[in-house]
């Protein structure tokens, strides 16, 4: 009799035809037993030949028709046929390290009150530029600060116990049926039933994805912004939620809307004293991001992280700019904006 594996490793694909042969290759290269988990590739409606590709690493490959579903309906599609006690999501643009699997089943192991945990991305993203390089260190850092017991959850290398999984109904298809908050959603309500979530960055993958100046602040305001804005403000009575939406993080929103408002108004009035206002929260905002510049800097060099300062106060102004989109939306409870999937 085949023994049941620990993990089920779900992968959700869309159009992924040409990353399958390098992260499916580093899954397969784990230093967890092959018996000890099993693999499953759901082929989201893609037009290439990603069942095709999945096929020669997956032991089992789901293929669904058009329209896609996005990844949280690929990876419920997933859950249903899976048959370790955990799941654990891994995205088609990461390549986990060989130790990952087996270090996720040494955390679920020594913690037997666990429902879920979740890794981060490396700090040495396949691409190399600016804009992706950034925003890949601002997540290995963001994760890195937030260790230990979390509020949400990331798909993107993250385990879910079964029985929890399928208690809270997993993905929230209906209301996050392209690729958005889903998983943080998710991790909500796996705390609203008592379980405790761990973050874990010592659990890594490298991200293979390129970023761009458009495609970051598309991603941040109508695929993370807006709907996590509109979630909060709904769960405004539970507990406030850590990683980047913590007050600290709230207040540094304030200052970037407070400095881009004030030097907008100013240029208008030609009010050389309200620019001079506007400047100085700029500055206040850059300083007490001075540890996360520092960081960057030991990671790439100063020269990086000065660069990455102009980006660093655009990603700020975007919170500040999908936090009040979103909150007007809640207001007004009007209907998502509508987005066409790739």
């Amino acid at each position: 009799m085949t023994p049941t594996p620990r993990l089920s490793v779900i992968m959700p694909a869309h159009q992924a035809a040409l990353l399958l042969p390098e992260t499916l290759a580093a899954l397969c290269a784990s230093t967890l037993p092959r018996s000890a988990w099993e693999l499953i590739v759901v082929d989201d409606a893609s037009r290439d030949n990603t069942a095709e590709v999945a096929g020669r690493w997956a032991d089992r490959v789901i293929k669904l028709p058009a329209p896609p579903r996005g990844p949280g309906g690929a990876r419920n599609e997933g859950a249903k046929v899976a048959t370790g006690d955990w799941l654990m999501f891994v995205d088609s643009d990461v390549r986990l390290h060989p130790d990952a699997l087996a270090r996720m089943a040494d955390v679920i192991d020594a913690d037997r009150g666990l429902v879920a945990v979740f890794g981060s991305y490396d700090a040495h993203p396949a691409a190399r530029g600016l804009v992706t390089e950034y925003r890949n260190l601002l997540h290995r850092y963001t994760h890195l600060q937030g260790a230990g017991d979390a509020e949400t959850f990331w798909a993107g290398c993250g385990a879910v116990r079964r029985d929890a999984f399928r208690r809270v109904g997993g993905f929230d298809t209906a209301r996050f049926p392209r690729p958005q908050i889903e998983d943080i959603d998710l991790g909500y309500r796996l705390r609203d039933h008592g379980g405790r979530i761990l973050l874990d960055p010592s659990i890594q993958g490298t991200h293979l994805k390129r970023w761009t100046l458009t495609s970051m602040w598309r991603t941040d305001l109508f695929d993370r912004g807006i709907p996590w804005m509109g979630l909060l403000l709904e769960r405004r009575h539970h507990k406030a939620a850590a990683l980047n939406t913590g007050r600290a993080e709230q207040i540094k929103v304030v200052l970037a809307a407070s400095g881009f408002a004030l030097l907008i108004t100013a240029a208008v009035l030609g009010s050389i004293a309200m620019a001079a206002t506007g400047m100085t929260a700029l500055l206040v905002l850059v300083l007490s991001n001075l540890s996360v510049y520092r960081w960057f800097a030991e990671q790439r060099g100063w020269s990086f992280a000065l660069g990455a300062i102009p980006l660093h106060l655009g990603y700020y102004f975007g919170n500040a700019l999908a936090a009040a989109i979103g909150a007007t939306r809640h207001l007004v409870r009007l209907p998502p904006p509508v987005l066409m999937h790739a």
